[in-house]
């Protein structure tokens, strides 16, 4: 298991890209597991990361996500994940809370990867922050936490440290040509000098100046 990371990246670098990518490369598909949790404060926010995990997840059949957010029938749900159990859940914390807690119809039982994207977001508001704990405590103990976010409040930041057990680094800036994201990053030190990664690494490089 990988370090915690908490990314800081301004808009438009490839965040989401990023964990979508990175999960899919550590994922080892087990029937009726999931494996990898993401939550997003958004339903058309994660509308669109479900839209990248089926994009990029082309050519991986075996491998299954889906996405739950409210205004839509709860029923609907329930009946998908009795008739297929994703691998990768995609959600507003809201229904995935629902799903996970309240009804007992989502198992989470034996997640590996906990995603918060726009972490900012879903933290600062006291009640979204709620059914995040709510969820994060259906996980596993052990299990790796990955944050996104554009912005990051120092009070945010402190919160966030709250989820995290072992956080390798924290991005406070992509570099100003290219950037950087780096799941599992061996080196301790807290600077935005060049990092080497380990072999389990992605690395994005930016084609435009930032």
């Amino acid at each position: 298991m990988g370090h915690d990371i908490i990314c800081q990246a301004k808009s438009g670098m490839g965040k989401t890209a990023v964990f979508v990518l990175s999960t899919l490369h550590l994922l080892n598909p087990a029937k009726d597991e999931v494996h990898v949790v993401v939550l997003c404060h958004a339903r058309e926010l994660a509308f669109q990361i479900q839209k990248e995990y089926e994009r990029f997840a082309k050519y991986l059949p075996e491998v299954k996500s889906r996405v739950f957010y409210g205004g839509i029938n709860v029923q609907n749900d329930i009946k998908d994940l009795k008739d297929s159990t994703p691998h990768i859940v995609v959600g507003t914390p809201g229904r995935v809370m629902d799903l996970a807690t309240t009804r007992k119809a989502l198992d989470l039982s034996h997640v590996k990867i906990f995603v918060l994207d726009e972490c900012d977001r879903l933290l600062e508001e006291v009640g979204m922050r709620r059914e995040v704990q709510a969820i994060f405590k259906a996980t596993p103990h052990e299990k790796q936490v990955m944050m996104f976010s554009a912005t990051l409040k120092k009070e945010v930041r402190a919160v966030a440290l709250k989820f995290c057990q072992t956080v390798s680094d924290i991005f406070s800036q992509c570099f100003s040509a290219r950037a950087y994201a780096v799941p599992f990053i061996h080196s301790q030190r807290r600077s935005t000098s060049m990092m080497r990664p380990s072999s389990r690494s992605t690395v994005f490089n930016s084609t435009t100046a930032a």
